[in-house]
């Protein structure tokens, strides 16, 4: 099975599943290892880890599709990519569909705010019209070369047309053909509730750390029937621990004072394959 049918089995399988975000090779691996079934390429981790910038639309499609190609080379979990606004209009939705697709993506999410983007719990978002984001869905879902690859409509409605309004796009991008809604920015349990209850199609929930969504079980998303639940804030873990450490570091006299911290050698050249690359040095170096 391709990762892009395996992501649609999950769809249906009836379960919950939980999506964990990466930037890279090694955080791909890091995720992988740790047994998650979906990898998320996340734009708010990949402008702050490939370019030190907020997520406000800065990176360009060359620049995701490559670190997705990168992730997607580094696991064979299937991994959902996050195309911003389709990068222009419906026809750069198909450019935009084609590249990911070929980078090794299992799917996409596109969002229906004006470009350039914000982060979806940033203040001072706009939104394009139901009409242009149908359009972006309908180009998207055509330009797919695999049946099995998955368009996830978001909409970011929530924050300046109301939670109404957003239900209303979400059925419209459901009806367009979207296989997954993703309603961002929801403020209450009773609005994750009734999303579950109305859209009438699989659901990605982002599990945004201190964002405008509140912390809720992943245990109730299930019930709910949420098929996705996505933590897409690796960035702000690795920042965490790695100024943890680089303070720590700071005071050090020696690396044996911070050791409890680090990978030891080893075991880190191990995680990453050496092993397996020796093997082909000796497989390849003949008699």
């Amino acid at each position: 099975m391709t990762p892009a049918a395996v992501l649609r089995g999950y769809l249906v399988d009836g379960k919950s599943h939980l999506v964990v975000g990466g930037y890279d090779a090694l955080t791909a691996r890091v995720a992988d290892a740790a047994g998650f079934e979906v990898l998320h390429l996340t734009g708010f981790g990949a402008s702050a880890a490939l370019s030190g910038v907020p997520d406000i639309g800065l990176l360009s499609l060359t620049e995701m599709v490559e670190a997705c190609r990168r992730m997607c080379d580094a696991v064979e979990k299937p991994l959902i990519a996050d195309a911003d606004t389709g990068h222009g209009n419906p026809l750069n939705v198909r450019r935009t569909i084609r590249a990911f697709e070929a980078a090794g993506a299992a799917g996409v999410h596109i969002e229906d705010q004006v470009a350039p983007k914000r982060c979806g719990h940033m203040a001072g978002k706009s939104v394009i019209s139901t009409v242009e984001m149908v359009a972006k869905i309908r180009a998207a879902v055509d330009a797919r070369r695999d049946d099995h690859f998955v368009v996830i409509a978001r909409t970011d409605a929530r924050a300046i047309e109301g939670f109404d309004a957003a239900m209303e796009r979400a059925h419209a991008y459901r009806d367009a053909g979207a296989d997954v809604l993703f309603v961002e920015a929801m403020r209450d349990e009773d609005e994750i509730e009734r999303a579950a209850r109305e859209v009438g199609c699989p659901q990605l929930f982002n599990m945004a750390f201190g964002g405008l969504t509140p912390h809720v079980s992943r245990s109730w998303l299930a019930d709910l029937g949420y098929a996705l639940a996505l933590f897409a804030d690796v960035a702000s873990v690795v920042h965490h621990a790695l100024a943890a450490f680089y303070a720590r570091l700071t005071d050090a006299d020696t690396l044996d004072e911070v050791n409890d911290a680090v990978t030891g050698f080893e075991a880190f050249n191990a995680f990453v394959g050496l092993p397996e690359w020796r093997a082909l040095e000796r497989r390849y170096a003949g008699d």
